[in-house]
């Protein structure tokens, strides 16, 4: 007996459809989830001056922790900025590097919407201004480029600009 015709092709649908549905649920199986604060730095090429900072000082492991922490976290384009010297004189003084970024880490979880304009202790010890005006995040003189990248133990917040603390 012969097939008609419309059953080949409709069997070669099915299948396209199997296969592109297997794509899809692939696809969903691949979503990562939430890491914690250090991970989420190392996992962001815009960030990898930063992650290395963090590694040589360290902090990684710290970041690691149970946490909760909020990092804002200086892109690769704000070390830049930074004037050669200082970042000579950073990379020469192990504990100066440190203290910079610990002053970087707030030890509480503060997503965008519950900035409100005030001090902040930091890790290091020192208070760091925030300020928030509508959806504009800023602490210091930085402002926030992305905001609420969610970690399992807290969140990181990119900045345009390195945080200097203030001088002891």
């Amino acid at each position: 007996m012969h097939k008609p015709a419309f059953s080949l092709a409709r069997r070669s649908l099915m299948a396209l459809t199997v296969v592109s549905m297997a794509g899809l649920m692939a696809a969903c199986a691949t979503v990562t989830n939430p890491v914690s604060v250090a991970d989420t730095v190392a996992a962001r090429p815009e960030l990898s001056t930063l992650n290395g900072l963090l590694v040589a000082t360290g902090l990684t492991t710290a970041l690691q922790g149970a946490g909760p922490f909020t990092l804002f976290a200086p892109t690769n384009d704000a070390f830049k900025a930074v004037p050669a010297k200082t970042m000579a004189d950073l990379a020469a003084n192990p504990d100066l590097l440190k203290a910079v970024l610990s002053y970087h880490v707030v030890p509480s979880k503060l997503l965008a919407a519950d900035i409100a304009n005030s001090k902040v202790k930091t890790l290091n010890g020192a208070s760091a201004e925030i300020s928030k005006a509508g959806t504009f995040v800023t602490i210091e003189d930085a402002a926030v480029v992305s905001a609420d990248i969610v970690a399992t133990n807290g969140v990181v917040h990119t900045i345009d600009g390195v945080l200097l603390p203030p001088k002891k």
